[in-house]
């Protein structure tokens, strides 16, 4: 009776990664499936090498959530452990990658003449803090990876904190309240962004009768992206001197 009573919450926890983490590959896989995962379907230009070195290691970061929640699930923690090494390794080049892309991007933007589209350097800020609290998020799951569920749900977390770049490009704009909601909504605490973290957290919490202290530790984290402070900073001249000199 003991055995079966402590498989099915262990077996209830699989199922919900799973479904959390199929739901955040989902927004990222439409989003890029033009410009990416499906571009020799829709002629879409040619894609830089760097860019396709970013969407590989993107996307192994969730086929290696996949494969750890599985490897949970058989039993296979010795596997899980060897498997992590590589994932810190991952989630490092991830990181280096996306900033050199980055940053590539906001010199070329800065020379265009075409109009329109967010300003350059506060974008390149706002994605580097992004990044921030992706690597923050990870290395919180390392930190803590003999206390399982804080590890699962910060690993949890560092996949959602990526699916932005993928959600804001389903063209949703034609549905009331996304266009408010692409703001970030009143003090950034409802962004489009936060709406798949939020789901996850009313489940688990509905699920568990208690908040876990990973999810306000990451859901803080995931709202300052949308705070007005953080546009301020990004519009600051410290910042913009900074990124000056960082693009050149």
């Amino acid at each position: 009776m003991t055995t079966m009573s402590t498989a099915r919450p262990a077996e209830r926890d699989h199922r919900f990664f799973l479904v959390a983490w199929g739901a955040a590959f989902a927004v990222v896989f439409v989003g890029f499936a033009r410009s990416y995962f499906l571009k020799g379907l829709f002629g879409t230009p040619a894609l830089p090498w760097l860019a396709h070195l970013h969407g590989f290691l993107m996307t192994s970061w969730f086929v290696l959530f996949f494969v750890q929640v599985r490897l949970v699930a058989a039993h296979r923690v010795a596997w899980h452990r060897r498997l992590g090494i590589f994932g810190a390794v991952l989630a490092g080049l991830m990181v280096v990658v996306a900033v050199t892309l980055e940053r590539r991007a906001a010199a070329r933007d800065m020379l265009s003449t075409t109009v329109g589209g967010p300003p350059p350097l506060e974008f390149m800020g706002l994605l580097f803090f992004a990044l921030l609290v992706f690597a923050l998020l990870v290395g919180a799951a390392l930190l803590l990876r003999r206390r399982r569920d804080y590890h699962q749900r910060l690993m949890l977390l560092s996949c959602l904190s990526i699916v932005a770049p993928g959600l804001f490009r389903i063209p949703l704009d034609h549905v009331p309240v996304v266009s408010f909601l692409k703001t970030g909504g009143p003090l950034g605490l409802f962004g489009l962004d936060l709406l798949l973290v939020y789901a996850c957290i009313g489940y688990d919490t509905w699920r568990n009768r208690r908040l876990h202290p990973a999810f306000v530790f990451g859901v803080v984290l995931l709202a300052m992206e949308d705070l007005p402070f953080i546009w301020m900073f990004l519009s600051s001249q410290t910042w913009l001197h900074f990124a000056r000199w960082l693009v050149t």
